[in-house]
């Protein structure tokens, strides 16, 4: 659960932009670029996972190095605006591995995805057949990247 973060302080705020930006840092490593010994570092970094502001460590990896880099987004628009139909989408979004990320979203669509798949035709085979397998969807629409200007998992601080 996360914690109202009035309880931050600066040195907080030093210590999880250090780690968005190397989550591999040693605790040494990272009591040095912050000004603090590594006793209070690591107590701070406990308490920091412990109150759910570090939600998990993770590895970027390189999606056209192994063979996933063509990215799209897709936009889905429920047949029928109802609980079950919401639930379904999002109960099998968890299990596709090619969904990257989903949304719940206001507008014209309801929900939107983003989708790596190895190319064109794979991202057809997709579509059709694990999108398509899903009968609460009523329509979507595919936007396809052709160049990645910026990607980053940091928040602005």
């Amino acid at each position: 659960m996360k914690s109202d973060n009035t309880s931050l302080d600066a040195t907080d705020y030093k210590i999880l932009a250090a780690l968005q930006d190397n989550s591999r840092l040693t605790v040494k490593e990272l009591a040095a670029s912050i000004h603090l010994s590594t006793t209070p570092t690591f107590e701070r970094v406990k308490r920091l996972e412990r109150e759910g502001y570090i939600s998990k460590y993770v590895a970027v990896l390189d999606a056209d190095k192994l063979d996933c880099g063509f990215v799209a987004f897709c936009y889905i628009k429920m047949k029928q605006h109802t609980y079950e139909n919401s639930m379904r989408i999002m109960e099998a979004v968890q299990r596709i591995p090619e969904i990257a990320e989903c949304y719940n979203i206001s507008g014209e669509y309801d929900f939107l995805l983003k989708i790596y798949t190895r190319d064109m035709k794979s991202y057809q085979k997709f579509i059709l057949r694990i999108l398509g397998d899903l009968d609460c969807i009523g329509s979507l629409n595919s936007s396809f990247v052709l160049g990645q200007v910026k990607n980053t998992h940091t928040l602005p601080l």
